[in-house]
């Protein structure tokens, strides 16, 4: 079975923030993270829900997008107001979790992290 891709595109317009994408079902979902992802367990990061976007986002760019990471994913755990999952980037793995929050999200780096 083929690991489901994610990307993360450093997006500078209309002002600059982050977007997540997860690769399911066929799709990218898709999260705008206004500060980017966190780094600090201590310190949750707003995302913002927006529409899915095609598969073919997976290696988009132009003058106003570019690739800040990219790489596969894998889900740990999932309810309808959490996804627990880890990103397995260019530069290595990092757990996260999406919370949802009402109309929004907050994406939480996990205590817990991978061990490489």
């Amino acid at each position: 079975m083929e690991r489901p891709a994610f990307v993360l595109h450093d997006h500078r317009r209309p002002r600059p923030h982050f977007d997540l994408r997860l690769e399911e079902d066929g799709v990218l979902r898709s999260w705008a993270v206004p500060r980017g992802l966190p780094d600090d367990p201590r310190r949750n990061r707003l995302a913002v829900g927006v529409p899915d976007h095609g598969l073919d986002h997976l290696g988009y760019t132009d003058e106003h997008k570019t690739i800040a990471d990219t790489g596969w994913w894998e889900e740990h755990d999932r309810d309808e107001r959490r996804i627990v999952f880890t990103l397995h980037g260019r530069t290595g793995s990092r757990r996260y979790a999406l919370i949802r929050t009402g109309e929004d999200w907050l994406l939480h780096l996990t205590k817990e992290q991978p061990e490489h």
